[in-house]
């Protein structure tokens, strides 16, 4: 530019084209400087991991590595670990193919997704005894149900694509579920298809006949019937094979007879389908062949992570199941199939029947093993071929008979019964999360049915190959249900002594908290205790947390705790389980005499700063009396500096020295005279006693504290009770020996280890006023002192 600036004749114009290129090149300069500069600065407002030029493989593994286990410095968490093997890594290179596989052209990748996307349909239908169907793949296992829905919806309302909702105002369709259903369910499918909550029908379950988790289908025809009366439409009826609580499958085979009927449609979901694999299905499982569509979650029974859940349906409009949404055109939705598709062909026919039959081995060995345990009650739909067990602990109410359990039990309180039910379901709370611990492997779920109370479920089809569970484990842990039972009995039976108890001991308070497993729950109402007030009590809790520090300090087989703050507001004493049989008058004893003993205790030292600072002042004003008097006594002269130390040198004076003590255990001021002469501390008031039981119990060498006394007892045996007896004998003999003076003349002398203390301290009395003949002041002195 600078050459054809030189070809310009005018100087002048060649001038200012030069300052002119100067310029904007000064204007650039400043510009590029401003943006390095500003993006220098805005480089820090990126996150640390994506500044620079990037992380190497090994370093991204090793992050990963330790958001997975965590650090190093936190605790190890009891979670799940699911057990992936080979199967599972088929299943993973599944997900990695399929974003290798989306990178192919067009045609491949269209012909690739549709071979895998029919293969995967075919096996799941052969499997599953499910002809002719389609299927739809999903993440979410309630997702397919939402799709089945809305192609109900687009195939009974013809013009709903053309006026959308104001086909369903006129005539309002109507989803039936079950009250046995999954929770939530129903507000999710309302959510997904934009319908309010009053489509939503709730069918109860039996409540005369047959079990208590199927679905009524007497009032289901019913409710049909009202619903047809109120222009309403009958649109779709979920049933269940294999209830999400306990597993028990609806009858099948009248809903579709039902459905049939009115138009309905049918879809059917639960684990209890897994079955249908096995060559020996129940007729209520096999009726599920003929419905509508169904929804499996091979992933959970086969141990596979990471596959999706399918949605086998029946329907024969393509167009329509390409409006819900059950079809599709991407590749990338087809391609959720092909972790599955190379899991099946891994696994095979005979892999994945062994899977599915080992799961109901399992649980049909938990069964057998639990109708030998005493206090087990089993919630099975059928012996033979229920997958699924669910048992708890329960214990006859007394005097009732086990057979009519119906008739004793509206002859007893409502109160009593109901807490009768939250016992019971606090025990199998703390039984479950016991066994949860003990064999981690099982999977066992404790949950809360409405009827039954706290029950828990072993769903091995859920869980054993996910897990790895064995028969080794199931013996296992019908082992450990064996072995928590005396627990669970004792505890039980000590429960409504020890409220009784507490109910009758002044200063005692017991707390009722149904969620709590032990004994009982007690608090201590202490003097400046408020009972109308729920708020914090500092000196209650100061009291309790002592009490709670002796109370363990007793190594006794209790277990005693401090109540949780969300529990009450207020501290409470929590005692725990026993497996013993435990003197509960005792333990409420020890407890009211311990909790005085260390409110009297707090007490005195609260008050002791107070008591010394009014005694100094006493103190203070009783020498500044005495000193007066001392010097109206001597005289003014002997207190002259000069004059006074003539006088004392020629006339002495015999003043004793005179002070006061304080007393801290009594609370008062004693002079020091007896203190000088005698040469020795006053003993003052004596202390008070220090509170203790009325009762007093004599244990034998090594019982522990709050045991029952050991005779008698049938659970000994035979060489213990005799030892155990031949110590009581000692001690008693030890405590009621007859004198020396009342044995018979022609007795021999005891020997010296079992003469009585008495004879003992009267020897040694003896000897010592032998040995001091000339000192008679303390043997007159004593009787004073006695006095």
């Amino acid at each position: 530019m600078d050459a054809s600036l030189e070809k310009i004749a005018d100087p002048t114009l060649a001038e200012m084209g030069k300052n002119l290129k100067e310029a904007m090149k000064m204007l650039e300069d400043s510009q590029r400087r401003t943006e390095e500069e500003n993006g220098k600065k805005s480089s820090g407002d990126i996150p640390g991991p994506l500044q620079g030029s990037g992380q190497d493989m090994v370093s991204l593994l090793q992050l990963v590595q330790n958001l997975m286990h965590g650090d190093e410095d936190e605790e190890p968490q009891s979670a799940r670990i699911q057990n992936i093997g080979e199967q599972g890594h088929i299943a993973l290179l599944g997900h990695s193919l399929g974003a290798y596989i989306s990178t192919l052209d067009k045609e491949k990748l269209r012909k690739l997704t549709t071979r895998i996307l029919s293969d995967t349909t075919l096996w799941l239908c052969r499997i599953f005894r499910y002809e002719n169907g389609c299927a739809y793949f999903h993440e979410e296992e309630r997702e397919g149900l939402a799709k089945i829905c809305r192609l109900a919806i687009h195939s009974r309302y013809e013009d709903f694509v053309v006026d959308g909702f104001n086909v369903l105002y006129n005539k309002k369709p109507v989803i039936y579920l079950s009250a046995a259903a999954r929770p939530g369910l129903g507000q999710y499918l309302c959510n997904q298809l934009g319908l309010p909550f009053p489509c939503l029908c709730r069918v109860p379950c039996n409540t005369m006949f047959g079990s208590q988790h199927q679905m009524d289908v007497a009032f289901l025809e019913k409710l049909i019937k009202d619903d047809i009366e109120r222009g309403k439409l009958p649109l779709l009826l979920v049933a269940n094979a294999g209830t999400a609580a306990v597993g028990h499958t609806d009858k099948i085979g009248r809903l579709k007879e039902l459905c049939e009927q009115y138009g309905i449609w049918l879809h059917v979901e639960g684990v209890n389908l897994a079955t249908l694999a096995l060559g020996y299905v129940s007729s209520s499982v096999l009726a599920a062949t003929k419905c509508d569509s169904m929804t499996l979650t091979p992933g959970p029974w086969l141990g596979l992570p990471a596959v999706p859940a399918v949605t086998l349906y029946k329907h024969d409009d393509p167009a329509l199941t390409l409006v819900a949404g059950l079809t599709s055109n991407k590749p990338a939705d087809k391609l959720r199939a092909l972790p599955l598709w190379l899991s099946l062909q891994y696994l095979g026919l005979d892999g994945i029947v062994e899977r599915i039959k080992h799961a109901c081995q399992l649980s049909q060995r938990l069964q057998e093993s639990l109708k030998k345990v005493n206090h087990i009650k089993i919630l099975v739909e059928d012996e033979l071929s229920s997958p699924v067990v669910v048992f708890r602990f329960f214990q006859e109410l007394p005097g009732s008979d086990p057979v009519p359990k119906a008739i004793s039990v509206p002859n007893m309180a409502p109160s009593a019964v109901g807490r009768e039910r939250h016992s019971c379901d606090a025990l199998n709370r703390w039984l479950g999360e016991q066994l949860k611990q003990l064999v981690p492997t099982s999977g066992l779920t404790v949950m809360d049915l409405e009827v039954e109370g706290v029950c828990i479920r072993f769903s091995p089809l859920m869980t054993a190959a996910v897990l790895g569970t064995r028969g080794e484990d199931v013996d296992q842990l019908a082992a450990c249900v064996q072995s928590k039972l005396p627990v669970l009995t004792c505890t039980l039976q000590l429960r409504e002594e020890f409220k009784q108890e507490v109910t009758a001991t002044a200063g005692l308070l017991h707390v009722d908290d149904p969620n709590w497993p032990g004994i009982g729950v007690v608090r201590y109402e202490h003097a400046n205790d408020d009972k109308s007030s729920l708020k914090l009590d500092p000196e209650g809790e100061k009291i309790h947390a002592a009490l709670l520090k002796k109370l363990n300090e007793l190594e006794s087989d209790l277990t005693f705790r401090m109540g949780p703050e969300y529990k009450s507001m207020k501290s409470c004493i929590y005692v725990d389980m026993a497996s013993d049989d435990v003197d509960i008058s005792e333990l409420v004893e020890t407890i009211a005499v311990t909790a005085r003993e260390i409110e009297e205790n707090s007490r005195l030292l609260e008050n002791m700063t107070e008591v010394v600072r009014k005694g100094i002042q006493e103190a203070q004003v009783q020498l500044q009396k005495a000193n007066e008097e001392r010097l109206l006594e001597e005289g003014v002269l002997r207190q002259i500096p000069v004059v006074g130390s003539v006088l004392n040198w020629f006339s002495p004076v015999q003043a004793s020295q005179k002070g006061r003590t304080f007393n801290l255990t009594a609370g008062s001021l004693e002079s020091t005279e007896h203190t000088y002469v005698y040469k020795v501390q006053g003993t003052g008031v004596t202390p008070p006693q220090t509170p203790s039981g009325t009762r007093t119990k004599q244990r034998l060498p090594g019982q522990k504290p709050f045991r029952r006394s050991l005779r008698g007892s049938d659970a000994l045996s035979e060489t213990s009770s005799v030892s155990h007896s031949e110590d009581l004998e000692k001690v008693e003999q030890l405590s009621g020996a007859p004198e020396p003076d009342a044995q018979e003349p022609g007795s021999p002398e005891p020997p010296p280890s079992t003469r009585a203390p008495q004879d003992a301290e009267q020897t040694g009395a003896l000897r010592s006023g032998a040995q001091c003949p000339e000192d008679d002041r303390p043997q007159v002195e004593e009787p004073e002192s006695l006095r």
